[in-house]
């Protein structure tokens, strides 16, 4: 069997070129018009039928050897509206966009991938089957109906018929060349927390004449802040943050409105269901002082649950690039992930692929970056992972029958 790590390193410097050509380049999400023009090309150079426009400015594309079970390999395209803090000659040229988040890295190793295995079908040693990749816009934001990339993707049917779906996220933040991956729940499930605070407006000389709407969001805010502390096992997780508050016109007149939004985080729908009543009833008790408060939730990515068998099987395609020390055992992660989405609708396995430079650099942070030597290891990796899963899948169907 041809080393596929060895493979892709032969083309490291084409994957390199493409991912700092992404990262000078970003798009928004559903937005992503040239990063998917990019890989309809490529992907269609090394011999894959291609479709376009799914999901506004995703792309599927196919290779398909035979007979056989459906391997889905995704990859995110879309990046976030930051302004990189960067003196790389590969920064964003793009004013308050960038890929603070690695997806760049994600669509020119999937790239990546669709060379490798197509070099496979050519020396023959595809095992038969089809395998489909998505290049899926908009996973850091939603439309309009509040639908993101993921959920675009399906419902124009990129995952009918998919048996098995593999993805990655690379971790800027973890040890360079370290796969860390976990059965079962893995990624956050995340809802969007919208509260508002009436009260009356009044001069602030005279604040007994009105009701002081940023007074009580406070209230409300701290005593949210025991939602999760005392209102949570500590053997469970759960996050509750607010991250916007906007009220007051003026410095000397109350406010009579206060907008606050956060987010909660969640793996049981337990959880979810105490984190949501315990942040209305601390918001309620202003009502008690005189104001008004309307609390709503709004439904984000469900938890990303890895399968066992595919996890087991990601693990063993992945072992022979990075040995037993470089196979992590992580534990639960409270970002959320709309590839969530994609393992609902078939058996999958998601996983962080460390790639961390000397100086560390945060996601989502504007001097993010990563060590681009791996990508040829996460290429390597989710290849090798199809491989894997074509001849077990067809195992497995074969001892049913």
């Amino acid at each position: 069997m041809t080393d596929l790590l060895q493979l892709a390193r032969t083309i490291s410097p084409r994957l390199v070129e493409i991912r700092r050509d992404l990262h000078r380049n970003p798009e928004l999400g559903f937005q992503e018009n040239r990063t998917s023009a990019l890989a309809a090309r490529e992907v269609q150079a090394a011999g894959y039928s291609v479709r376009t426009g799914i999901a506004k400015t995703g792309v599927v594309a196919e290779l398909v050897n035979g007979a056989g079970p459906t391997v889905a390999i995704r990859a995110d395209m879309d990046a976030l509206p930051i302004q990189e803090q960067s003196e790389t000659p590969y920064a964003s040229g793009v004013p308050g966009v960038m890929h603070a988040c690695g997806h760049d890295f994600h669509t020119a190793g999937l790239i990546g991938v669709s060379y490798l295995l197509a070099e496979l079908k050519r020396m023959g040693e595809l095992p038969p089957g089809t395998i489909r990749l998505l290049f899926q816009p908009s996973e850091e934001s939603v439309d309009a109906e509040g639908k993101s990339g993921a959920v675009r993707m399906i419902e124009e049917g990129a995952m009918e018929g998919v048996d098995a779906v593999v993805g990655l996220h690379v971790g800027g933040h973890l040890p360079a060349g370290h796969l860390y991956l976990r059965e079962g729940p893995f990624w956050a499930g995340s809802d969007e927390v919208v509260v508002t605070v009436h009260g009356k407006s009044a001069h602030a000389a005279r604040p007994h004449e009105g009701v002081d709407a940023i007074a009580l969001a406070s209230l409300g805010v701290v005593a949210a802040q025991q939602v999760v502390s005392r209102g949570i096992s500590p053997s469970e997780r759960g996050v509750l943050t607010f991250g916007s508050i906007r009220g007051g016109t003026a410095p000397n007149v109350l406010a009579d409105r206060v907008d606050l939004l956060g987010t909660l985080r969640y793996f049981t729908a337990d959880v979810r269901r105490r984190i949501q009543e315990g942040v209305k009833r601390a918001f309620a008790a202003s009502e008690a002082m005189g104001g008004r408060c309307e609390v709503s939730f709004r439904g984000g990515y469900p938890p990303v649950v890895n399968d066992p068998t595919v996890t087991r099987w990601v693990e063993e395609a992945a072992r022979p690039f990075v040995g037993d020390e470089g196979i992590v055992r992580a534990e639960p992660n409270l970002e959320a992930e709309d590839f969530a989405f994609l393992a609902q609708e078939a058996p999958g396995a998601f996983f962080w692929l460390g790639a961390a430079l000397p100086e560390v650099r945060q996601h989502h942070h504007p001097r993010f970056d990563v060590d681009e030597d791996i990508l040829p290891l996460g290429a390597a990796i989710l290849a090798g992972s199809a491989v894997h899963f074509l001849r077990r899948l067809s195992e497995d169907a074969a001892k049913r029958t």
